[in-house]
């Protein structure tokens, strides 16, 4: 039987996205010491970057962190964790991955982070952890916020 444990978080800005993806580095290494498929869910603009971000600067990576939007994946191999990061927006179709050999990717050590992860199914694999960024505007507040949605997976 699938049992999901799950975590909400309200962001009150890109720090504090930035921070949650940071937080969050601990909890994903004791779950998963071998590596993860992590869904990031969201429209543009949600915060799925700069969350990424977050889980670099917390395994101490200190350069740019942007959205492998054209290149579709940016590798990060960093001396204590591998780190992929996927944008999916603009496949065409699910089997652009597996001709470009992502397949070896997903299924070894570290961290896959899947922007979009949508456009690669149904070739992709079930994620250990779905990431849920979203959008709001408290009715006190002038400023977007984001709520923060995390399912952790296990069998």
């Amino acid at each position: 039987m699938l049992e999901v444990e799950e975590m909400n978080e309200v962001l009150v800005d890109e720090a504090a996205t930035e921070g949650f993806g940071a937080s969050l580095l601990p909890v994903l290494k004791t779950k998963y010491s071998s590596g993860a498929v992590i869904f990031l869910h969201g429209d543009l603009g949600a915060g799925k970057t700069t969350f990424v971000r977050g889980i670099l600067r917390g395994l101490g990576f200190l350069g740019a962190v942007k959205s492998p939007t054209y290149t579709l994946m940016e590798p990060y191999l960093l001396d204590d964790c591998e780190v992929y990061h996927f944008d999916l927006y603009r496949l065409q179709s699910p089997q652009e991955l597996e001709f470009v050999g992502f397949d070896e990717i997903l299924t070894g050590p570290g961290l896959k982070l899947l922007e979009w992860p949508e456009q690669g199914q149904p070739w992709l694999p079930s994620p250990h952890v779905d990431v849920y960024l979203e959008l709001y505007r408290p009715s006190n507040h002038e400023n977007f916020q984001r709520k923060a949605r995390v399912r952790f997976a296990r069998s």
